[in-house]
């Protein structure tokens, strides 16, 4: 009679699979610090007057639309002179912590003078900044407002002057012809605060559109005129400036063109067109951009309109 069989043994698992997913979730943490810590920049901080709707953990700092950072912390100044705000930076970004770099806050503002910003409304406030070219730094004193846009092109600018400002804002349009040629760069009032100063800058293709005798006039906002025998008139512009300001000039035409007008050279901006200045087409030669594409085609349709 045969006896029972010998039991077969196995060896336990020296690793209870119970402790399987701590280490992943363990693992994965480690990993995502450590991305953390490879990513983050250098820590800013940024003195404003004031600092409604900025959060932390929740404010973006955008630089060409793309985030640069993140509001890490928002406290008051000692003497409850301000608010200070610290910013991490990403690494792509640590290039922004350098002396002369410009941040502010970016706010909804929607009046006549144009609309900026509006998708804040939803995303909330955001900080942006222009870089600077000085050597690094890691405390700044933050703007009250966007700053006006810097020009890189290599242009013309020129100055007017007028009894009010109107709607003319930074960065408004200067055309010619209701073609776009330039931009408002800036304002202020006179040093004895009887007339509005106006700085523009032509793109560098157009600048010398601008002849010593051309006249400069505000496009901005509406003109609605009635007469008794002339009915109603609205005012001829661009939807651009009607929402924005704007400014549009032409230059006289005649046997001799007038000589180009040299930079910063002073002109005086009516506040409507005279009828005659709307009428001027002298022929300027430029450069435009548009030049690069290649020439156009001289047959068909699009040939005799060029013509």
């Amino acid at each position: 009679m045969s006896g029972p069989p010998a039991p077969k043994l196995s060896r336990a698992s020296s690793f209870p699979l119970i402790w399987v997913v701590p280490v992943i979730a363990a693992a994965v943490g480690i990993w995502l610090g450590f991305r953390e810590l490879h990513n983050r920049g250098p820590l800013i901080t940024i003195d404003f007057a004031e600092g409604s709707g900025v959060d932390a953990g929740k404010t973006v700092l955008e630089y060409k639309g793309v985030s640069a950072g993140m509001v890490e912390a928002v406290v008051l100044k000692p003497g409850l002179m301000g608010v200070t705000v610290r910013v991490r930076l990403k690494r792509s970004a640590a290039a922004l912590a350098s002396e002369g770099s410009r941040f502010w806050v970016l706010h909804p503002e929607i009046g006549f003078s144009g609309v900026r910003g509006l998708d804040t409304l939803v995303s909330g406030v955001r900080l942006n900044v222009l870089p600077g070219s000085g050597p690094p730094a890691l405390h700044f004193t933050g703007l009250n407002k966007a700053p006006a846009p810097d020009v890189t092109d290599q242009g013309r600018s020129f100055i007017l002057q007028s009894e009010r400002l109107g709607s003319l804002t930074s960065g408004a349009p200067v055309f010619y012809r209701e073609f776009k040629v330039g931009a408002v760069e800036a304002s202020r009032l006179s040093d004895d605060a009887t007339m509005v100063l106006v700085r523009i800058h032509l793109d560098a293709p157009y600048a010398d559109l601008v002849r010593t005798n051309s006249r400069f006039w505000n496009t901005g906002g509406f003109s609605f005129k009635v007469s008794l025998f002339g009915g109603a008139v609205l005012k001829d512009t661009s939807l651009e400036s009607l929402v924005t300001g704007g400014v549009a000039f032409a230059t006289p035409e005649g046997a001799a063109l007038a000589p180009p007008a040299p930079g910063n050279a002073l002109f005086t901006l009516a506040s409507e067109p005279d009828k005659e200045w709307l009428k001027w087409s002298p022929r300027i030669a430029i450069k435009a951009p548009e030049e690069s594409l290649g020439s156009p085609p001289k047959g068909g349709i699009l040939g005799d309109m060029i013509k």
